[in-house]
Order: C-alpha cells, then sequence, then structure tokens
C-alpha cells in the first residue's frame, strides 16, 4: 500500500476556529470598489479566513468589522477592525492579512443599515503600508 505525503502546514501562528459577523470593504487605488457581509471562518494574528456575499479579487487592500464575541466590561459590545490585503480568493471565501487591528466599541442597539464610514481610514493606511512597503524595498 502506497502512502500519501501530508501535507506541509505552512502557518507559524496558530489558527483559532471563530464564526462571527463580518462587513469588508474593498480599496483599490484611491477607491472603495465593494463593500459587503460576511462571516469568519478562523483567525490568528497574522490572517482571517471568512466567506463574503461575493467573489472578491485578491490583490486588493481590505478592511474588515468583525463582531468581538466579548463584551466590554460586560455590557458594551465590541468590534476588530482589521485592515490588510487579500491574498487569496477562491468563489465566497478569502482569506486576508493581518496587518494592522484595533478594538472598537459599537452601539448597544441593533442597527440593520449601519452608516459606511466616510473618513478614509482604509485609504489613509493603504497609503502608509505602500510608502513603507517601498521604502523597505
Amino acid at each position: 500500500m502506497r502512502m500519501l505525503p501530508r501535507s506541509i502546514e505552512r502557518r507559524v501562528r496558530r489558527r483559532f476556529p471563530l464564526q462571527q459577523e463580518l462587513r469588508y470593504k474593498l480599496l483599490e487605488g484611491e477607491a472603495i470598489i465593494a463593500s459587503g457581509v460576511g462571516a469568519t471562518c478562523d483567525m490568528s494574528s497574522g490572517g482571517v479566513s471568512f466567506t463574503s456575499d461575493l467573489p472578491l479579487p485578491a490583490g486588493v487592500f481590505i478592511e474588515l468589522s468583525i463582531a468581538w464575541p466579548v463584551l466590554l466590561d460586560n455590557g458594551c459590545p465590541m468590534r476588530l477592525i482589521v485592515f490588510g490585503k487579500l491574498v487569496r480568493a477562491g468563489g465566497h471565501r478569502s482569506v486576508c492579512t493581518v496587518e494592522k487591528y484595533e478594538f472598537r466599541t459599537q452601539a448597544r442597539t441593533l442597527q440593520f443599515a449601519a452608516p459606511a464610514r466616510r473618513d478614509g481610514m482604509l485609504l489613509r493606511w493603504a497609503k502608509e503600508y505602500q510608502k513603507a512597503q517601498q521604502a523597505s524595498a
């Protein structure tokens, strides 16, 4: 009987299964090209695997806003905001890097249509990231 080689795990960081609701925005150039909703599949300190309502293109900058499962002071809902690059995409499943993250509080009441932020945080982060990449090259 012939033994098949096991696939080699290349991930350095441990992934944690975490299924949480998320919202995303994609940036190409200086324009938000798409936004939508999805759910996380698993996460590590270096990446997030998630499903989305639309197929996404690899290689673009992304901002994820993930519902965090732990309440601040046992009462205030939190969101994890992740900035990164979409490194893999196939169908409705994608993987992005975690280049920068921050926690934010969110409204205590359910909002069916949260207004999109217009402060350009994703664009500012992407420009800083590109400058840092060029400086290190």
